[in-house]
């Protein structure tokens, strides 16, 4: 048997409607932990005249009965193989009726019904529904369904699904029957279902139109009053979503479970969402400032899916930016609202720049709409999500912020209740604002990062700034041929005594614009990040710095400073000469550390050179040595030459009793960039110490030993120690001490990470633990990760083939750093090359990990 029998790929081309749809499901679960038994009852109607073969999807099910029209079917009169259960002789309405049995407690993939500890758990998205039963698992057949859990009560006293609770009554054998009914018609990856011993945290919102909702958070025992800010997250997103969108919840309960065993980060099951615990439980002891804003940001994912992604669903499979996409720059517009809004498009700049221009250059690219798939697991990707929600903010940077509310009213108004696909979106777009998107639509089916290469000129006798624009896309691994892109293109230019702002739209491969000036100005190209692509402007330090202290948009002020440094690293990689901080950043660093003022967050931003990844991907090859070489360098220079710049500013901010306020989240943002320099000097021992005991929240306490970690200082083994030792029972935590040990940049790290995995709290079975140990290794090391040995790419190696029968989507996503070899120099390259061949020649790998190696080695 080959490596490629039976791993066939699915296309968009092939798309066609079911013959058979399900318009109701009524589901009987008898919960064991080994042994649950389901019994399943459909009603099937034909959608195709003539149609008279039914294909359902199953796996790893054991089948009991088939009743068709409640008559018992023969094994004659169907056919069962590893993924299907094949009825030939359907009449075209029909009442199907399975009975299977189920094994959660050997589920370690966590798809389909599992346990997570001791609790009953579901993941159904993307295929997860065919593990439970046979069925016609694809977004675009929406059944209402209704749900009834029977366990016992004493075990398992919260059992929960979708919609609404209707019914509890005592069974006659000491158990208990709950009945849950969901009015909505979904498809069957939004199924949910929990049954555990929890505590539950309560709360009520009230909707725009007098309606009362029961918010309800199930929790692990001990645990309900770390669930307090998720809850009132959960209130401001529904909030938000009313007055930004005019958006209101429709059921009368919203849930949320925490589970420690999760693939993922959250799941928006209607109305029952299961989150993976690290993004519910917080308080200021055991959670920091970042963890706080990513609960807040994808407490509010979740609940936005409720209208863009349940009421109104992706018809298949490669539609799945319409709602991910979408969802993603719903969150990121929240995220903005609460917190910084620099900020928080800072952050999607870097994801884009560092993870999702990576992907676009290596063997998985493909468009924000793929269109061929062996694994749907392997593309919920940064491209589908972080570029697809990038594609939603051009959209409304063009139409403007009514315009784009127009659309989507347009948009829920012709599909609520409908499985539909991205050109719909973008159809009720282009007609509620009778605009010509058809030039836009190819930004869904063209996968590759834009480059984008301006020349500018003036002309003083006509008094005229003139800019040429041009674009090109080079080929990927997916696509030969591309074309132009529609891009939206925000500018200013700075001068003396004025400033101008535009909105450019740039559509062909060359392009020019001019604009009148009295002046030669210093031109903003791409503020706000306005389009996702690779921008080639020259300018000299003093244009950039010119940027730096006077654009108007913070993330252009942020994007002149992570460029400027780029342009010393590329300099000093292609002279092989030290790298020397100008003088003149040096100044500013220091007039900005003297009076620290205005957002301290961003200044912390400003002030904090490119990552190694954000350098890396503006490489081919990427010359890792010399990239590391280059940043311990900028990092020496700035910690000498400022050292007491760099205490006098921490001196001044003193910290008050924690709050989670924004100008609190900023002074500690602050601080710790502040300790990050002081530690590398390899003193202030003392103020280190100091600092560690006298904070009272986990963000000062992990800023210390993380700018410890960063200085490789002799004081990180004794405060993880302290560390380890007071949170080792609380596993969340804890993964904070697996990272920073995993993450440490020196030699015998590689060595550490076994040891890391014999720890009491560690467990293959838990993707929490694994990433944090190896993800943070793998992408907080490059130092160790890339060292020329090549151990790093052979531990993760061997743990991504430790992971594959274990849980397959966790593998997948693990050797994402090892796929993209060909971006590295000759003998780097060969050494990743070597792995992923010895990976691909073993047998029996998943179709999650499969795909993904196939793709990196072809040629």
């Amino acid at each position: 048997m080959t490596q490629n029998t039976l791993r066939q790929a699915k296309r968009l081309a092939d798309y066609q409607a079911p013959d058979f749809t399900i318009t109701d499901v009524e589901l009987w679960f008898e919960l064991e932990p080994a042994t649950t038994l389901l019994t399943a009852r459909y009603q099937l109607k034909s959608q195709r005249k003539g149609a008279t073969e039914l294909v359902l999807d199953g796996q790893q099910l054991e089948l009991l009965s088939v009743k068709l029209n409640g008559q018992q079917l023969t094994p004659a009169q169907y056919q069962v193989t590893d993924d299907h259960l094949r009825i030939d002789q359907m009449p075209a309405q029909a009442e199907l009726e399975l009975q299977v049995r189920l094994n959660p407690a050997a589920n370690t993939a966590l798809e389909g019904l599992y346990l997570s500890d001791s609790a009953f758990c579901t993941q159904c998205e993307a295929e997860g529904f065919r593990r439970i039963c046979y069925y016609l698992d694809r977004p675009d057949v929406m059944a209402r369904f209704t749900t009834h859990i029977i366990a016992n009560q004493q075990r398992y006293p919260a059992l929960l699904s979708n919609g609404n609770k209707v019914a509890e009554q005592q069974l006659p054998d000491g158990r208990v029957q709950v009945s849950w009914v969901d009015p909505f018609p979904k498809p069957c990856y939004l199924f949910a279902l929990v049954a555990g011993d929890f505590d539950c945290l309560t709360g009520q919102y009230v909707t725009q139109s007098g309606r009362t909702v029961s918010l309800e958070f199930y929790v692990d025992k001990g645990n309900a009053a770390r669930a307090e800010f998720a809850l009132e997250a959960l209130k401001r997103a529904m909030c938000w979503d009313e007055q930004t969108y005019g958006l209101e919840y429709d059921l009368d309960s919203y849930m949320v479970v925490a589970v420690d065993f999760f693939n993922m980060g959250a799941m928006e099951n209607k109305g029952l969402n299961v989150f993976n615990s690290k993004y519910v439980l917080a308080d200021q002891q055991s959670a920091t400032d970042t963890d706080l804003y990513n609960i807040e940001s994808i407490i509010g994912h979740e609940y936005f899916h409720n209208w863009t992604g349940n009421r109104v669903t992706c018809r298949d499979w490669f539609q799945l930016s319409l709602k991910e996409g979408l969802t993603v720059f719903r969150d990121q517009q929240f995220s903005a609202d609460m917190a910084s809004a620099t900020l928080s498009r800072i952050d999607a700049v870097k994801t884009i720049r560092t993870h999702q221009f990576a992907e676009d250059a290596g063997p998985m690219a493909h468009p924000i709409r793929p269109a061929q798939v062996l694994e749907m697991n392997n593309f919920y990707t940064v491209t589908v999500y972080d570029k697809g929600a990038e594609v939603i903010r051009m959209l409304h940077t063009l139409l403007g912020a009514a315009g784009f509310r127009q659309g989507m009213d347009l948009y829920f108004a012709r599909h609520d209740g409908q499985a539909v696909t991205c050109d719909d979106f973008v159809s009720a777009m282009q007609d509620a604002n009778g605009r010509d998107l058809s030039l836009f639509r190819r930004w869904y089916s063209q996968s590759g990062t834009p480059e984008l290469t301006v020349q500018s000129s003036f002309d003083a006798e006509q008094q005229q700034f003139k800019l040429v624009f041009s674009q090109h896309t080079a080929a990927t691994a997916d696509q030969q041929d591309k074309r132009n892109l529609l891009l939206p293109v925000r500018i200013e230019l700075l001068a003396k005594n004025e400033k101008q702002q535009h909105l450019l739209v740039v559509s062909e491969e060359q392009q020019s614009f001019s604009f009148a000036v009295a002046e030669p100005p210093v031109a903003v190209i791409l503020a706000d990040f306005s389009a996702p692509v690779r921008l080639h402007y020259p300018q000299s330090v003093s244009q950039l710095l010119t940027v730096v202290q006077h654009a108007s948009d913070g993330v252009a002020r942020w994007d002149a400073m992570q460029q400027l440094w780029s342009d010393l690293v590329r300099q000093a990689v292609r002279s092989s000469e030290p790298l020397q901080v100008p003088a003149e950043v040096v100044a500013l660093y220091r007039a900005l550390l003297a009076t620290p003022e205005g957002d301290l967050a961003f200044l912390a931003e400003l002030l904090t050179p490119p990552s190694f990844d954000l350098l890396a991907e503006q490489y081919q090859p990427v010359p890792v040595d010399a990239l590391l070489q280059a940043l311990q360098q900028i990092r020496r220079q700035l910690a000498d030459e400022l050292a007491a710049d760099w205490l006098n500013c921490y001196q001044q901010l003193i910290p008050a009793p924690y709050a989670y306020r924004q100008e609190q989240v900023a002074a500690r943002a602050l601080r710790a960039l502040c300790l990050d320099y002081l530690a590398q000097s390899g003193q202030q021992a003392e103020l280190l110490l100091q600092a560690y005991q006298s904070a009272d929240n986990l963000t000062d306490q992990l800023a210390v030993l993380k700018a410890c970690r960063n200085a490789t200082h002799p004081l990180f083994e004794t405060l993880t120690a302290q560390f380890e030792q007071r949170w080792r029972e609380d596993v969340l935590v804890l993964d904070k001490w697996f990272a920073l040990k995993a993450s440490l940049p020196t030699k015998d790290t590689v060595y550490l990470l076994p040891h890391l995995t014999q720890h009491p709290q560690f467990s293959w079975q838990n993707p929490n633990r694994v990433r944090a140990v190896y993800m943070a290794f793998a992408q907080q090391n490059p130092t160790i990760f890339h060292a020329a040995d090549g151990k790093g790419y052979q531990v993760l190696q061997q743990v991504v083939l430790k992971l594959d029968p274990i849980n397959p989507q966790l593998a997948a996503r693990l050797v994402t750093p090892l796929l993209s070899w060909r971006r590295f120099e000759t003998h780097r390259a060969a050494q990743l090359k070597a792995v992923l061949s010895q990976m691909l020649a073993q047998q029996g790998l998943s179709n999650d990990l499969y795909e993904k190696l196939s793709k990196s080695l072809s040629d």
